[in-house]
């Protein structure tokens, strides 16, 4: 073999590789798409979930917080704030977030000032469901501690 790379061989190498990272890409779609319906609680949203992320959207919660990682990192991860807050009772949940709303903003030294959204019970509740349906989302152990 030649000590030298011709033209020939660098085109092969080129273009199988290519091939190759293709072939790989496309696998992993196919894996990562099949994945999705097991992994999204999808199953799960009902018209409060869709109301209460519309409501995340419309008050721009992720300017301030991440979900599953995303957002800003001005104010605490929601993904597990169910966890956190909620014991796993969907009414504690709700109680904790109602009074939670109401009492903002908190006038505490040091900390960071949350407005005052001036929602209804029922919006509170629908933003409560949104969380808590998050919560049951697969995020492989997003946040990586209880805190977020």
């Amino acid at each position: 073999m030649s000590e030298r790379i011709t033209k020939n061989m660098a085109r092969n190498i080129y273009f199988g590789g290519s091939v190759f990272a293709i072939l790989v890409f496309a696998g992993l779609t196919v894996d990562t798409v099949g994945q999705v319906p097991k992994l999204s609680n999808a199953q799960n949203i009902t018209e409060s979930v869709a109301h209460g992320k519309h409501l995340w959207e419309k008050n721009n919660c992720v300017g301030c917080h991440t979900i599953m990682g995303e957002g800003a990192y001005y104010a605490p991860e929601l993904a597990n704030v169910f966890d956190r807050r909620g014991g796993g009772s969907d009414e504690s949940f709700k109680s904790f977030m109602k009074g939670w709303m109401a009492a903002q903003p908190m006038n505490t030294p040091d900390r960071r000032k949350m407005p005052q959204f001036n929602l209804s019970d029922k919006e509170v509740d629908d933003i409560s469901n949104f969380l808590i349906w998050t919560s049951k989302i697969d995020d492989n152990e997003w946040p990586p501690n209880i805190e977020g």
